[in-house]
């Protein structure tokens, strides 16, 4: 591998049971070290060009359904009015995903070995300047897939996890909008998300993946902003605390109660700061609770994350204007 690069490898993971991506930063974006800074990860042109494999055919689902349902989730990100963002189809190549190559291939291989792992997203990055070169994903033909418009009993649909491993390649992390319960034996069983990006799969034969939600739409346009994103949009900023110290990693929603949606961040440093843009202007009710439905290494791959403390909300309605911030938000929580 060439020293100018970095590769980060299953830099997020699509799985079953937990997920075990690399640190994530702000919303969650992804964050590299580049010469001694760390910086945001995203595609620096666009349209973001891939590739699809011929190795791209499993059980259930041939090359040319492969090739349209990427095509169908590819299409769902661009179509978001407030993002910048577009890909486009470069070729077919005899590559296959993971290659430190300059191309981005989407693909399936055989992992048996991860039986958990529906699909992973890998990204080569220049060392010195922080830019991404390639961004690949594979998808795990281990198991069995399904392109049914409406889904098949017992098969994983692939336009489901091809959109949610579509926005790590473009520099999303996993968000924590999501509602699970244990299984008996062990894992989680999702109950319901509000993110395409929550990091446990929907159980098979579901088609509940195929649509964006507030957060979604929130982290892709504050990572590639239309003209009018900012201006249209505002943010809320503050801090979380217990017993008059920070909290870190402490999950942050700001629900808009006009339109029933919900976009979510994390405090992420030692102050227990919070930063979430992309907000509808207008009243926004703030809640605050520990990462209790996934893996805490799903989201942040550190030590010091504070789970212990019970769900709290802000003491007020915080009204976030349109094009600016709300103003320092201060939410207190308790232990257990």
């Amino acid at each position: 591998m060439n020293r100018r690069h970095l590769h980060v490898a299953c830099a997020a993971l699509l799985a079953l049971m937990c997920a075990q991506p690399q640190p994530a930063l702000a919303y969650l974006k992804f964050g590299v070290p580049a010469n001694g800074r760390q910086v945001t990860l995203k595609w620096a042109q666009t349209p973001v060009r891939y590739f699809i494999s011929t190795q791209s055919a499993a059980a259930g689902v041939n090359a040319s359904e492969f090739q349209a349902a990427v095509a169908r989730a590819f299409a769902t990100w661009e179509a978001v009015p407030s993002s910048s963002i577009s890909y486009q189809l470069a070729g077919i190549t005899a590559a296959t995903p993971g290659r430190d190559d300059g191309l981005s291939v989407l693909g399936f291989l055989n992992r048996p070995d991860l039986d958990r792992v529906l699909a992973s997203t890998s990204f080569l990055v220049d060392r010195v300047t922080g830019a991404l070169v390639e961004s690949d994903i594979f998808f795990n033909a281990s198991f069995i897939w399904s392109v049914d418009s409406a889904g098949a009993a017992n098969r994983f649909d692939l336009e489901s996890i091809a959109l949610h491993e579509i926005g790590h390649l473009s520099g999303l992390g996993h968000s924590a909008l999501g509602e699970t319960e244990l299984r008996e034996g062990g894992g989680r069983r999702v109950l319901g998300a509000e993110a395409v990006m929550f990091p446990i799969a929907f159980a098979a034969g579901s088609i509940a993946g195929r649509t964006l939600k507030a957060d979604d739409i929130a982290g892709i346009s504050d990572l590639y902003p239309a003209a009018d994103f900012e201006g249209s949009t505002g943010s809320m900023s503050g801090t979380v605390t217990k017993n008059g110290q920070p909290v870190f990693g402490a999950h942050v929603v700001a629900f808009d109660p006009a339109k029933g949606s919900l976009v979510g961040s994390f405090t992420l440093n030692a102050q227990g700061q919070f930063s979430i843009n992309g907000l509808s202007p207008g009243p926004h009710i703030v809640r605050v609770e520990p990462i209790d439905d996934a893996e805490v290494d799903s989201f942040f791959d550190a030590n010091g994350v504070d789970t212990d403390f019970r769900v709290a909300f802000s003491d007020r309605v915080v009204v976030v204007p349109r094009g600016g911030d709300s103003g320092p938000v201060t939410v207190t929580v308790v232990r257990k």
